[in-house]
């Protein structure tokens, strides 16, 4: 795998750019994997790394019925950030965190991180107790996050409205070294790195069915056939309890679809993501100028992948109170993906009912800013059998045991 740099974008620039290999391979499917990873979003490609980076299993099919990155990690607003309240929770994401710090380095692909801070607003008292909390929880927990009252807001956020008729801003919990990244460019920079330690990532192969034997997981059964394996990977996001279903057990799930849209491009006016979870919108700038807003879940399960009138009247409809500057502005395109809820809105990372068979879902709404932690913990988890620290406390069991880790009601917030 040739290296990225500037010396190599100034040498194929001479040649016309003709020299550039393709960044991934994209083989025919092997009969026998060690492991199958099934779904190449950005958790799947990084259990597939982290497993042949830190435990050096290199013996690995991704399989997709689509494109690579074309699910959830492709349709989402980008927030990367780790003030979370519960120790578990704010363990794993600050490991994510960390890595996407380093994630051009490490990976020789630039994925645009942009420490550009994060936001939230307290815009209630209910609100703003709720936010000292986590404030003095993450001091506790070693993430670096702070409370700033409302002028401090107005200095990191000038064109914010603090004082607006239904909701005033009575401050915000602030992470200055929370931020963005560039969506793609993590599935792609992972994609890049799995295919140059031999891994076949296999593209528009749908699995069809899971086979196993004894108990234990021996393959599945695709639309290219059927490939054996030896452990077995679901990190299929809004589908899992669809494909948990092949496997033959119950995910304490439910998907729903998750709305997005971005205005047309206008000079740089906020350069941080704001969230302002009492009126329920998040807004951040691109780095082409498109305002990318967000909001809450439909209030229904689905799979659908298309936008709605309402969404974009309620969301727009609360951040033009906070932000009356973007009142004039209009939509250039809108999206939907498919989140896969749990009750406590926390993930699962576990072993299944059938054996070397490890499930990666319930992200919800916070699934892109943990990837590369997720990754970390999962990789863990197939190669040893058993979660390691950053996976133990979100297993299965815990539904069963009401060992729940409340990032719903407890956090006021579940993005």
């Amino acid at each position: 795998m040739r290296r990225y740099s500037a010396f190599a974008i100034a040498r194929e620039a001479l040649r016309h750019h003709t020299g550039w290999e393709r960044a991934w391979r994209s083989p025919e499917p092997k009969k026998h994997y060690k492991v199958i990873v099934i779904g190449a979003g950005g958790h799947g490609l990084a259990t597939a790394y982290y497993l042949g980076k830190n435990h050096g299993i290199r013996d690995i099919a991704v399989l997709d019925k689509g494109w690579l990155g074309g699910g959830n990690t492709g349709r989402n607003t980008t927030i990367i950030r780790s003030n979370y309240l519960q120790d578990p929770s704010a363990a794993i994401y600050e490991k994510s965190r960390s890595l996407y710090e380093t994630f051009s380095q490490d990976l020789n692909f630039n994925a645009m991180f942009s420490p550009r801070g994060v936001l939230m607003l307290a815009q209630t008292q209910h609100e703003k107790r709720g936010y000292l909390r986590t404030a003095h929880a993450n001091a506790l927990q070693g993430v670096d996050t702070e409370w700033v009252g409302p002028e401090r807001v107005k200095e990191i956020v000038p064109i914010i409205n603090i004082d607006g008729p239904r909701y005033p801003v009575l401050g915000g919990l602030w992470q200055a070294r929370a931020g963005t990244a560039r969506h793609d460019a993590i599935a792609w920079g992972y994609a890049r790195a799995c295919s140059g330690m031999g891994m076949d990532i296999i593209q528009q192969c749908a699995v069809t069915g899971v086979r196993s034997e004894g108990g234990t997981v021996t393959g599945v059964s695709t639309t290219k056939g059927d490939i054996a394996c030896d452990k077995l990977a679901i990190v299929v996001a809004g589908h899992s309890g669809q494909l948990a279903e092949v496997a033959g057990f119950r995910l304490p799930i439910e998907s729903a679809p998750l709305q997005a849209l971005v205005s047309e491009p206008i000079k740089p006016c906020i350069d941080c993501v704001v969230m302002a979870n009492t009126v329920h919108g998040y807004m951040s700038q691109s780095d082409k100028g498109e305002l990318v807003i967000g909001g809450g879940t439909d209030s229904y399960n689905g799979y659908t992948q298309r936008g709605s009138f309402n969404h974009i009247e309620d969301t727009v409809r609360a951040l033009v109170e906070t932000f009356p500057i973007i009142s004039r502005l209009k939509m250039l395109r809108q999206w939907g993906g498919i989140v896969d809820m749990t009750g406590d809105r926390s993930p699962i990372l576990s072993k299944t009912p059938l054996g070397n068979c490890f499930i990666n879902c319930g992200w919800g709404t916070g699934g892109f800013k943990a990837i590369p932690g997720s990754g970390w913990a999962m990789a863990d988890l197939v190669a040893k059998g058993e979660p390691g620290p950053l996976a133990a406390d979100f297993g299965l069991d815990r539904f069963r045991e009401g060992r729940f880790i409340d990032e719903s009601v407890a956090a006021g917030v579940a993005h």
